[in-house]
């Protein structure tokens, strides 16, 4: 499968940082639908677009990284998760492949369907997008983990402030800013340093989402990678469900500079 978009951005960081910007979901991009299976089109692919992208979070991140003290690395996906989640696991460890959300969704964020099961363009959807995508994230924190001695690895997301019917735990509470956490890879520290640049903001663990993006050659086995997710309820900082970005988001920007600023 040839792209005309490379699958991901790498906007490099001061030598020093050990802090990595992962911006999974902020993409519309889809390329040509029919490529890739999706039976969504026109105003129906615009509205699911709505709904499952985490819109301007890379307004956000971009904005932190500018302001840094010390910049830190930032990793985008270029293409929208309905061609290829990069954070979910890519076969049946992935719980969310029972609501056809696997790292290649089959169902829309409302339980409709989005592409027919084909396997065979499911392993050339991963070959293309995941598989790179995931080994030049393993190499990045590597490369942190040469230069600085760890690696922080920041997932920024966002969420409806109304869960949809996807989410496995969408009944529990939404908070504006939820951090999601990895017992093997989330510290004290860590954590106590997202409460305190995040003070200004009502924060819950782990609700309605959790975890956080570690590579799998280092997940469980190195110490040195941290991570943490910052979940953004979306109507903090825009319009909903996937409208312009308004007053809250320069806010946000701030927060997500001081967490980076105390972590570098």
């Amino acid at each position: 499968m040839t792209l005309s978009v490379p699958v991901f951005r790498v906007a490099p960081g001061d030598a020093s940082s050990p802090v990595i910007l992962h911006v999974p979901h902020a993409s519309r991009r889809v390329g040509d639908p029919a490529a890739a299976g999706l039976l969504l089109d026109g105003s129906a692919l615009a509205a699911e677009l709505d709904h499952i992208t985490d819109a301007h979070t890379d307004l956000i991140a971009q904005g932190a990284a500018d302001a840094a003290r010390l910049r830190p690395w930032s990793f985008v996906n270029e293409w929208s998760r309905l061609i290829v989640d990069p954070e979910r696991f890519p076969d049946d460890r992935e719980v969310m492949r029972a609501v056809g959300m696997g790292a290649v969704y089959t169902r829309t964020s409302h339980g409709e369907p989005l592409r027919d099961p084909d396997p065979e363009l499911e392993r050339r959807l991963l070959d293309a997008h995941f598989h790179p995508y995931a080994a030049a994230m393993t190499a990045l924190v590597d490369e942190r983990l040469a230069a600085t001695g760890r690696a922080i690895v920041i997932d920024v997301h966002s969420y409806p402030s109304q869960a949809l019917p996807y989410e496995l735990h969408g009944d529990g509470p939404r908070p504006p800013i939820c951090l999601g956490t990895d017992t093997a890879h989330t510290p004290p520290r860590l954590r106590a340093a997202a409460r305190e640049a995040f003070s200004g903001y009502e924060i819950a663990l782990d609700t309605p989402f959790a975890g956080c993006y570690v590579p799998l050659k280092h997940y469980g086995t190195d110490a040195r990678v941290t991570a943490l997710m910052v979940e953004i309820r979306r109507d903090v900082y825009a319009t909903e469900p996937g409208g312009a970005p308004h007053d809250g988001l320069p806010r946000l920007v701030t927060a997500l500079t001081s967490l980076i600023d105390a972590l570098s």
